[in-house]
């Protein structure tokens, strides 16, 4: 029995910069963070050598990889030649609720398969080969961010060139900033979950022919660029001030990203302590994050009333084996 444990992301600033049709022209960056909710994947022999058992939020018993209706295991089976396997996965977290769910699974069978096969791979390479499976052999209209995050862990700005090539830069702070930004977000669910693949098709599509979509990714960028300088000098005051500004430029990019009823809960939150927040993921539902002091939190709490909060704190470890037996 081998379980890898992948965690799941949060997007500060830059979401979108990171669909191909945008950084190969202009080049994208974005700020993140993995939290401590994950996918946990499990896999061991199957008593039937040639038969796949699998377990995820559908169930199936087949003969052949072909057969296997999840694309994202076909395919990962398919590179690795796996056969004879019984297959398990669990999370923490719904998929479709904006958190990266999709590439933290890719990211985390990748991690299984090497353990399994015995290989060893990098956790930016890892980040990568994600990546190429999801977009490349897979065709899913998304962007890069999510793979690197979850492989990788803590908080990184990732930046994607021009030439398609990916760099990520650790944000190091002072550990009572760390824990002071990481106390001051509050997240409360939407009580929503969708596929992102119709928000970020129209996107990917904006930001090609549509020059007022394409300046406001090209500021998103900017903001994330920011934040990061900010961050490294320790500084996070200007963290909500950030966000608000990266939303309402979001908020534009495509007709799905909000509606009335994300509109009418981050306004709340505004008017009740938060200084920015954003929605988190591609759009439609999922999460709201908020950045608000800790004197301001109680009213914000109030004021959410009707909504979920999410507790969760930042995840260092990216991608693991916690078990191999």
């Amino acid at each position: 029995m081998i379980i890898s444990r992948t965690p799941f992301r949060i997007s500060f600033a830059g979401g979108g910069s990171d669909l191909e049709n945008f950084y190969l022209n202009y080049g994208g960056a974005v700020l993140s963070v993995s939290i401590n909710k994950y996918i946990y994947l499990s896999m061991h022999p199957y008593f039937q050598e040639k038969k796949y058992l699998l377990k995820y939020s559908a169930h199936e018993l087949v003969d052949s990889v072909d057969k296997i209706q999840h694309r994202i295991i076909r395919q990962i089976f398919k590179d690795y030649n796996i056969s004879g396997v019984d297959f398990n996965s669990s999370a923490d977290i719904p998929s479709g609720t904006g958190l990266g769910s999709s590439s933290s699974f890719t990211v985390g069978m990748i991690n299984l398969c090497n353990a399994y096969t015995g290989k060893y791979m990098c956790k930016e390479d890892i980040g990568e080969y994600a990546c190429n499976i999801e977009i490349k052999k897979l065709g899913e209209p998304i962007g890069k961010q999510d793979q690197y995050a979850a492989a990788i862990g803590g908080i990184n700005y990732i930046e994607f060139t021009q030439n398609d090539t990916v760099t990520v830069e650790k944000i190091i702070l002072h550990k009572e900033r760390y824990r002071e930004l990481e106390g001051n977000l509050l997240m409360f669910y939407l009580g929503d979950t969708r596929s992102a693949s119709t928000i970020l098709k129209e996107q990917s599509s904006n930001i090609v022919s549509d020059s007022a979509k394409i300046e406001n990714t090209k500021k998103m960028v900017i903001l994330a660029k920011d934040l990061k300088c900010e961050l490294q000098k320790n500084n996070i005051d200007c963290f909500g001030e950030i966000l608000h500004a990266g939303w309402l430029y979001k908020r534009e990019l495509a007709s799905g990203i909000s509606n009335e009823r994300i509109d009418h809960f981050y306004d709340i939150g505004i008017k009740n302590g938060a200084s920015g927040g954003k929605l988190l993921g591609a759009g439609g539902g999922g999460f709201l994050l908020f950045y608000a002091k800790k004197e301001n939190q109680e009213k914000l709490r109030r004021a959410m009333d009707g909504l979920e909060e999410f507790n969760f704190s930042f995840d260092e470890s990216g991608t693991s084996i916690i078990y191999y037996n």
